[in-house]
């Protein structure tokens, strides 16, 4: 059982009981500091566990654990876990194993009751998509086809202009989504939340670009295409790297997100070397 600022196990303490074969019980403070063995570390946390309170026992196939904490206000974001079967820590360093089930809670310690964040996990899961699909893989491709298939003139325009709109209008909706998710969770997501503004106010800065574009023959039109043409390859090394960091913090199958993605982002970058020797070799 932890306690988390965030809602997320990674950065949290937490008290972790076992019951050995002989009967015997086990009852240790854990700091939560990564999703590496090394990282969780016993003996180690800040729960202030009064001395002598623990007490964990097995009866009908269930593990009641009891302690009690030396605090004003415990924190709200409750964790419970329940790790691998026949799979107990041993002495010196006590490693715990993956857990084989979890769910993260908002407990309300004045009223008693609890909400389980899997309640928001549709909404998660739509910003987590939305974003990537928009800033993260639309925004390139739209980028591709701005910069690669101009000898299709005007289509590589209307093409360019289309998957960008499209990728804009898709990314606010996942940032506003994440604007809600934040609020309904109360969780601390600063780094987050800031590159995701960040990436949206650049996005409306190539939005209105595009209509202060110069005409061709304008001598300011180079100064124009390199600012639109820096502009838009910052806002997506911003998207790619904002995009594995929320995964890192969604934590749920964090593993099978990031290698998709990883996998989508090779396939586009290839293609875009593969592109640009092409385009090198015509000019």
């Amino acid at each position: 059982m932890g306690f988390s600022t965030t809602g997320q196990m990674v950065g949290s303490s937490a008290v972790v009981g076992w019951v050995s074969a002989d009967g015997s019980g086990t009852v240790k403070q854990y700091f939560l500091g990564g999703q590496r063995p090394n990282l969780v570390v016993a003996d180690q946390g800040n729960l202030t566990i009064v001395e002598n309170s623990t007490s964990i026992t097995s009866r009908s196939s269930r593990v009641y654990l009891a302690f009690q904490l030396n605090t004003s206000q415990p924190l709200s974001r409750v964790l419970y876990s329940v790790g691998q079967i026949g799979v107990i820590p041993s002495a010196p360093a006590f490693a715990l194993a993956e857990h084989r089930d979890k769910v993260s809670t908002l407990l309300n310690y004045r009223t008693g009751t609890s909400a389980s964040d899997s309640q928001h996990s549709r909404l998660r899961k739509s910003h987590g998509i939305l974003n990537m699909l928009s800033w993260g893989i639309l925004m390139i491709i739209g980028a591709m086809a701005g910069r690669y298939f101009k000898q299709w003139d005007p289509m590589w325009f209307y093409s360019h202009a289309a998957i960008q709109s499209c990728a804009f209008l898709l990314g606010l909706a996942g940032i506003i989504s994440g604007f809600v998710l934040e609020d309904r969770l109360d969780a601390e997501v600063d780094t987050h939340k800031a590159l995701g503004i960040l990436i949206l106010v650049l996005g409306c800065l190539q939005v209105m670009a595009v209509f202060a574009r110069p005409g061709k023959e304008s001598k300011v039109r180079k100064y124009w295409n390199w600012y639109h043409h820096n502009g838009g390859r910052i806002v997506i090394l911003i998207a790619i790297a904002n995009v594995f960091y929320g995964i890192h913090l969604g934590e749920d199958n964090g593993t099978s997100w990031n290698a998709a993605y990883a996998v989508v982002i090779s396939m586009l970058f290839l293609l875009s070397i593969i592109l640009e020797v092409k385009l090198w070799r015509q000019n």
